[in-house]
């Protein structure tokens, strides 16, 4: 064999063996990502963590969610606080992402799967990021894939598919925590309303209020019997009145009457006006809903949202607390402010700020005097009642056919 032949040999097999190797490596990388950890070492740094940032279609982050002040809080709302049981479960989900196959690492098709850069105005993926103890963990999730995602590590190429999917909010307004207030209507004595337009009312627990629907003008205010509404504010409402209507109601009183048997408490109306007549308790009773388990869609500071035309509803509950809300209606949003005579938590919380709530809760709270009020009769109806009434009053008993006009009576037979 020639030196040269010899050479090509050598080198032939040097080739051979490198191609192996590398095969080998790209198997063992493979094997390797299959079933990895998308953010290896995120699981063991879970409890280290001090803030997750998301961010899409931005250079800078969209939402902050930080640890200040020894509580959870959102950034981007003023440091509002945060929902904690939601951040909890976004870092849970992404330890225990798991990388099912390695796909594209060619940035041109990065656009396909959404694993774009993040701070292009079009992405379609959001980078997630992680500050802990050990430093930032980024990820790039993408379109969803199977029952999971594609996803990218922020300084690498490579990009995978993973499961289980990761799924999260990008709109700071998501991330709040969104509970106001939780009032039952059995602890609500009292509910004030002020209208931006228009007069006036109150709405008040009394016990075995029974004659709220026929009280016609002010004597509406007696019904309980004191006269005045602080009585039910003060857990007294059930000794308002010895069991009399007011001498306005309905012209009498229950003297020399039956007594009636004890109900349970009811809601009456104050502030009807002259000529109509309140609704029934069920009616003026607040709506189980309107209270309990609010919550806000988002918060704002106070001084974004004009509040020069606003209506106020102040609840008095059966420990004294007073709650007013304050509302306004601003384009297709409705924001309430709050404060409470003794809670000082939800004064805390809601302090300087504005929150937009649903808007049929938003009409629950703050309703109009006239869907309390019994409906004005149409001109029609009124013409029909007094058409019936004059109709009735003409009437006359049929001639008895023993008293024809042109014979006597048949006298009775004698025995």
């Amino acid at each position: 064999m020639s030196r040269q032949a010899f050479l090509a040999l050598i080198v032939a097999a040097a080739l051979a063996i490198s191609a192996a190797l590398y095969l080998s490596a790209q198997r063992n990388l493979q094997r390797d990502a299959h079933g990895g950890a998308l953010l290896p070492a995120l699981a063991g740094e879970l409890n280290t963590v001090t803030a997750l940032s998301v961010r899409r279609g931005s250079a800078a982050p969209t939402v902050t969610v930080h640890e200040k002040d020894g509580r959870w809080t959102v950034a981007e709302r003023g440091d509002y606080p945060a929902d904690v049981a939601k951040l909890r479960k976004l870092l849970l989900a992404l330890g225990d992402a798991k990388i099912v196959e390695e796909k594209t690492s060619n940035p041109a098709n990065f656009v396909s799967i959404g694993v774009e850069d993040p701070s292009l105005p079009a992405a379609t993926g959001a980078e997630i990021s992680v500050t802990a103890r050990d430093g930032k963990h980024a990820v790039i999730i993408g379109k969803p894939a199977g029952e999971g995602n594609f996803a990218r590590r922020s300084d690498e190429n490579s990009s995978y598919t993973i499961e289980p999917g990761i799924s999260f909010e990008t709109e700071p307004r998501f991330w709040i925590d969104s509970r106001l207030l939780d009032v039952a209507v059995a602890g609500i004595q009292r509910i004030e309303v002020k209208p931006t337009a228009g007069p006036a009312y109150t709405v008040h627990r009394a016990a075995g209020a029974t004659a709220a629907a026929g009280t016609t003008g002010a004597s509406a205010a007696g019904i309980a019997g004191s006269g005045t509404v602080g009585a039910a504010a003060s857990k007294t409402a059930g000794s308002a009145g010895s069991g009399t209507v007011a001498s306005g109601a309905t012209g009498s009183t229950s003297s020399g009457t039956a007594a009636a048997p004890k109900s349970e408490d009811k809601f009456v109306l104050d502030g009807v006006p002259p000529g109509r007549k309140a609704a029934d308790s069920v009616q003026l009773s607040p709506s189980p809903t309107a209270f309990s388990g609010l919550t806000a869609d988002d918060v704002t500071p106070v001084g974004d949202v004009d509040f020069s035309k606003a209506t106020v509803a102040t609840v008095t509950l059966s420990d004294g607390n007073a709650i007013t809300m304050t509302g306004a209606v601003v384009g297709d949003k409705h924001w309430v402010q709050l404060k409470a005579s003794k809670d000082a938590a939800l004064d805390a919380k809601a302090a300087g700020r504005a929150f937009d709530i649903a808007g049929y809760r938003y009409d629950e709270i703050f309703r109009p005097l006239e869907q309390l009020l019994v409906p004005k009769q149409t001109p029609a109806a009124k013409k029909e009642s007094a058409s019936a009434t004059a109709g009735g009053s003409s009437r006359h008993p049929a001639a008895s056919p023993a008293l024809s006009p042109n014979k006597k009576p048949v006298p009775a037979p004698t025995s």
